[in-house]
């Protein structure tokens, strides 16, 4: 006999929906799904809504407070010894700009592409100054291996200083190129200060200072309100102005993981995790272990490594540091 269906669950009474697309302390700024915009407050002290979750607020006043965080796909976050920075929620994509000049660290590289592994959010490489020459044939090059990984990347001048020295086209192409990657997708843009964030939004956002500014009045939150995450519907052309997010977030000069298990970490680097499967014992760590795949293609001397050597240093200096995080 089959069991009765079970009712869908009913809406908190009272409430309506929305989406967070902004936040600063224990503010939020939400849209609802006729597009006016309001501040709400959590019940508690703390807010544990971020910019993308979907909510269930109540009305009071002019304002309102938030009853209900529906069910996240995904979480986007960084965690150090002190404290958990949450950059967004429910992504389709991280789009991980870094720049050819000054020189991008590839250790926080490497800890945004994990962190997005661990969550199934697909992450996106985008190599900004694409018009320095040398500097970017250089930086180009650096990215050889997460290449051959299978990742998705993209050249971008998004504010070029040397446009006459590029074929007319190049620019549009490499727009069309992102704007097509964006489309119909709530995207995350991630990176080191100064890698081009708030001009890539600006580009793609022609109206985001008045927004921005627009944010920081309703927040009280003046100056400060660079420090927050921000959502912006990118128009891409084809009527759905509320189809396209693009997420802007504060610049970061570290990247902590400390949420992730030492164990896991080969699991979300695509080099090794191709040879992991290969290792003689089930909890290898890949360190010093005999029969160890990982190892074995790094020290490969009939062919070369797919696993360069920067990247299996990397790979054991977090396994070290995450290891250390937990005693």
């Amino acid at each position: 006999m089959s069991k009765p269906r079970q009712p869908a669950a009913r809406p908190l009474a009272g409430t309506q929906p929305g989406l967070v697309v902004a936040g600063f302390g224990r503010h939020v700024l939400v849209e609802t799904d006729t597009g006016e915009r309001l501040i709400c407050h959590p019940r508690g002290k703390k807010s544990q809504a971020v910019v993308g979750d979907r909510i269930r607020w109540l009305a009071s006043e002019d304002e309102g407070t938030i009853e209900k965080i529906e069910e996240r796909r995904n979480l986007f976050y960084r965690q150090d010894e002190m404290r958990t920075k949450s950059f967004a929620a429910n992504l389709d994509q991280v789009l991980i700009l870094i720049a050819a000049e000054p020189e991008f660290s590839e250790s926080q590289l490497t800890r945004a592409l994990i962190a997005a592994e661990a969550e199934g959010i697909t992450p996106v490489i985008a190599l900004n100054k694409s018009d320095l020459g040398e500097p970017f044939t250089r930086a180009w090059a650096k990215l050889a291996p997460y290449r051959t990984m299978g990742y998705r990347m993209l050249s971008l001048a998004i504010k070029p200083k040397v446009e006459a020295s590029r074929p007319a086209n190049t620019r549009a192409t490499e727009l069309h190129e992102l704007v097509e990657l964006l489309r119909g997708k709530k995207t995350l843009v991630l990176g080191p200060s100064g890698a081009g964030k708030s001009s890539l939004t600006n580009l793609l956002v022609p109206d985001a200072r008045v927004l921005t500014a627009e944010i920081s009045q309703a927040l009280n939150s003046g100056k400060h309100t660079t420090t927050s995450t921000t959502l912006y519907w990118v128009d891409t052309g084809d009527g759905n102005t509320r189809a396209t997010a693009l997420i802007d977030s504060p610049g970061f000069q570290e990247f902590g993981l400390h949420h992730i298990a030492p164990m896991r970490l080969a699991g979300y680097m695509p080099d090794l995790r191709l040879h992991a499967q290969d290792c003689k014992f089930y909890n290898c760590t890949h360190l010093h272990e005999p029969g160890c795949g990982v190892i074995a293609e790094v020290n490969a001397s009939d062919h070369p490594s797919s696993i360069s050597a920067n990247r299996y240093r990397l790979y054991t200096e977090l396994f070290a540091e995450l290891s250390q995080s937990r005693y």
